[in-house]
């Protein structure tokens, strides 16, 4: 499994210039974001199931709507260390040792929230595994985008994103498993979320079939053997971006850009689920279903929602992946366009089950379609021995961005708009995210100051 010897033919098909080699390291990145995005979203559908059982208290009391946004936060917040830390040790260290390393991170403290008996040993696991969570995307883009061939690449990293809704859509199927295990009493009523932080142990296995066969980039090993790596502290990569006006310029704006997408993400559309069970058990009530067979409607609703709102995700990341082509910064101003109008509205009329699955299917078109962005633009606007840096703050930036826009969230929630829960529990969830809206014109302002890199090679310096 060894690089090519000479470059491949440009001219062909991407597919047909990519050996077995290049396959296995995307096959190996790809599942290591599979099982990433796998570990997230088992996270936002067990989140208030947790807290629930944790905190004695039903689903729509404002006191666990406003925490479970608190537990999100810290999570990103360690989402947001851990990719600055890995970032940083990826270029210099490897992309692929530290990869390795994140994985076992991520693993066993997502199996270890399995243990949580308080929402603050739950939050502090949660934290934990955010660290290594936040590692992964800025590896293993890098390892991707300096490993297959350029003609291959935008076409690779955008079905890295793509693909990373298969994990998504996994948790959905292991979370209506596990409903039905609870619903048979296989399980003990109340802990599937248990049994879902423990199915996200698994991708420590990954590691014991891929270690001693992947291989470093042959351009970062060049880099290494000729010692041009950043030397010094973690800090030393970092200075190096700042004290170059063209790669400031780029980590600052793909900071904003990157910003803009995971704040819509994790402290917009994070929450839909939170509305969603206020709103169906109302339309359920309405409808006349039997109280005791309600929990079960509402919790079939929101897999079913949430798995269109996957489908649409791949469906948007494969559409701007196209997009790409033809403009990186075209694509990038239709997607935060589209998630602006779209989420705003979604918020706004989503009141019942069948509603909802348009209405997720377009959202996770539009929220999600930049994330493959992300993973195409981003290692392009910064040079070799500081693209896993340069990648990782941009994205996990966003983070921190995120975590504090889900305690803003938050306060909108229970504090500016609180008021409206005696009229309606779902006026607060409503109104605090349309508020939130307003993020995704951050993101188009930007562009114009954004490099556009259609048909460029990766910067070398």
């Amino acid at each position: 499994m060894s690089l090519p010897a000479s470059p491949p033919d440009s001219t062909a098909p991407w597919y047909k210039q990519m050996n077995r080699y290049h396959w296995f390291v995307l096959i190996v990145a790809s599942a290591a974001w599979f099982f990433d995005c796998l570990d997230q979203r088992l996270f936002s559908l067990a989140r208030v199931p947790a807290l629930v059982e944790l905190m004695k208290l039903p689903p729509s009391d404002p006191s666990l709507q406003s925490f479970g946004k608190v537990v999100t936060a810290c999570f990103l917040i360690g989402w947001g260390i851990g990719g600055m830390i890995f970032g940083a040790l990826g270029d210099k260290y490897g992309r692929a040792r530290m990869l390795t390393l994140t994985i076992l991170i991520y693993s066993a403290f997502t199996g270890l929230s399995f243990f949580s008996q308080t929402q603050t040993d739950f939050t502090i696991f949660r934290f934990l595994t955010g660290i290594g969570v936040g590692g992964v995307f800025g590896l293993a883009v890098s390892l991707i985008a300096e490993t297959v061939p350029s003609g291959a690449r935008i076409q690779c990293l955008g079905l890295l994103q793509i693909l990373s809704t298969i994990g998504n859509l996994t948790a959905g199927f292991a979370k209506m498993g596990i409903d039905a295990l609870e619903a048979n009493q296989t399980i003990t009523a109340g802990s599937g979320w248990r049994w879902m932080f423990l199915i996200g142990a698994l991708p420590a296995l990954l590691i014991i079939f891929t270690r001693g066969y992947l291989k470093e980039p042959e351009s970062w090993q060049r880099l290494k053997d000729m010692g041009q790596l950043p030397k010094g502290s973690i800090f030393a990569p970092y200075a190096s971006l700042l004290a170059n006006s063209r790669w400031r310029k780029n980590l600052i704006v793909g900071a904003i850009i990157a910003s803009t997408g995971v704040i819509g993400l994790w402290a917009i559309g994070e929450y839909a689920v939170d509305l969603q069970k206020v709103v169906f058990k109302q339309h359920f009530e309405k409808a006349g279903i039997a109280a005791d067979l309600i929990p079960a409607e509402v919790n079939n609703a929101i897999s079913v929602a949430y798995l269109f709102n996957m489908l649409g995700a791949a469906v948007g990341m494969t559409l701007f992946t196209n997009i790409a082509k033809i403009g990186r910064r075209p694509a990038f101003f239709i997607g935060f366009s589209a998630a602006l109008v779209v989420t705003f509205l979604v918020y706004w009329k989503m009141s019942d089950p069948i509603a909802a699955r348009w209405m997720m299917f377009l959202m996770g078109m539009v929220q999600l379609s930049v994330f493959a962005g992300f993973a195409i633009y981003l290692p392009e606007i910064f040079p070799n021995k500081l693209r896993s840096t340069g990648t990782s703050f941009c994205y996990n930036l966003g983070r921190f961005a995120a975590a504090g826009g889900s305690f803003f969230s938050a306060t909108l929630t229970s504090g500016v708009y609180g008021k409206f829960a005696a009229q309606d529990p779902a006026l607060p969830l409503r109104y605090a995210a349309m508020t939130m809206c307003a993020i995704f014109i951050m993101g188009i302002l930007v562009l114009p100051f954004a490099p556009e890199t259609k048909g460029q090679p990766l910067p070398e310096d």
